[in-house]
């Protein structure tokens, strides 16, 4: 065996640490753990938030405003530049382009928009789309039909 190969494989399995084996060992009695308190109990586990006892930050702290974070529609965003990636004369619908990888999964809400340029003719569906999106869309003589 090589001096090489020794190294790749000394530090492959870590030892155990063996607690409460006797003073001479350095970890007996307490086992690490210190002198009573939460810490020494079976059990026991720190919250990032807990300051001793000590009221914590967040509860001191007054409450301010709303958010309508949670209430907000969100939509997969897709360009018109994307759609030429499809056939003349196709149906382009969410399914379409969660097959092509353009949105992730076919579930979500979709909005095309209008940026770079078509030339083929599409008849694409989507939740939502933008004015030069629709524009972009029916000035090549394609359809741009609203999912209600």
């Amino acid at each position: 065996m090589l001096n090489h190969e020794i190294t790749s494989i000394a530090g492959k399995h870590k030892v155990r640490r063996r607690v409460g084996r006797g003073v001479g060992t350095g970890r007996g009695k307490t086992c690490g753990r210190g002198h009573k308190g939460s810490g020494s109990r079976a059990g026991s586990t720190s919250v990032s938030l807990y300051e001793g006892g000590q009221m914590p930050l967040f509860r001191r702290l007054p409450k301010r405003g709303f958010s309508n974070y949670n209430f907000a529609t969100r939509f997969q965003i897709v360009n018109v530049s994307q759609l030429e990636r499809f056939d003349e004369g196709a149906d382009v619908g969410v399914e379409q382009l969660s097959n092509a990888g353009l949105i992730d999964g076919r579930k979500t809400k979709v909005k095309i928009l209008g940026n770079g340029e078509l030339t083929k003719k599409l008849e694409v569906t989507a939740h939502k789309f933008s004015k030069s999106a629709e524009q972009k869309i029916v000035g090549c003589g394609g359809k741009a039909k609203l999912i209600t």
